[in-house]
């Protein structure tokens, strides 16, 4: 089970801007928090997008803390502080950025959000012959409904 959520899960914290070394403790805690909440997930529940959510949030508090370790490194430093905050704003903007896209990840069936992920989000780009025996695809069908996936995508998008 872990082995079909661990690419979602390390690759959060990369689209995030995270090391590899971080990436790694993040799924990691991300993991254990799943082990823990094992008794209170009901059946049926889309494990996808949780482990999703939890990797997020993990993400997002390694980055506050790495921030205000930065804030804290500097503080005194007066011409320091226009740098941190235009930083900050285009951070934020990158949060919102990917925010937008999980959610809409989150939202298509599971087919089309693991075909994008391998294709997109894998960093160790796979070939389509390489996704398409993982999901049990024709190699010819991968572009086709790589294609229909992306105009779902679009729309769910466009409606955010």
């Amino acid at each position: 089970m872990l082995d079909k959520y661990e690419r979602l899960v390390f690759s959060i914290p990369l689209n995030y801007g995270l090391s590899r070394d971080d990436a790694a403790d993040i799924a990691q805690l991300t993991f254990t928090s799943l082990l823990q909440s094992l008794d209170s997930l009901h059946e049926g529940s889309r494990l996808g997008a949780w482990l999703a959510t939890v990797a997020r949030r993990n993400t997002w508090r390694a980055i506050e803390r790495s921030r205000r370790e930065s804030a804290d490194e500097y503080a005194g430093t007066a011409e320091s502080l226009p740098a941190l905050g235009s930083d900050h704003t285009g951070m934020l903007e990158r949060w919102e950025t990917i925010e937008w896209l999980n959610h809409g990840l989150t939202l298509l069936n599971d087919r089309c959000r693991e075909l994008l992920l391998a294709l997109y989000f894998e960093p160790t780009e796979p070939s389509y012959a390489d996704v398409a025996a993982r999901l049990g695809m024709a190699v010819g069908g991968i572009g086709p409904t790589r294609a229909r996936c992306l105009e779902r995508l679009k729309q769910i998008l466009e409606q955010r």
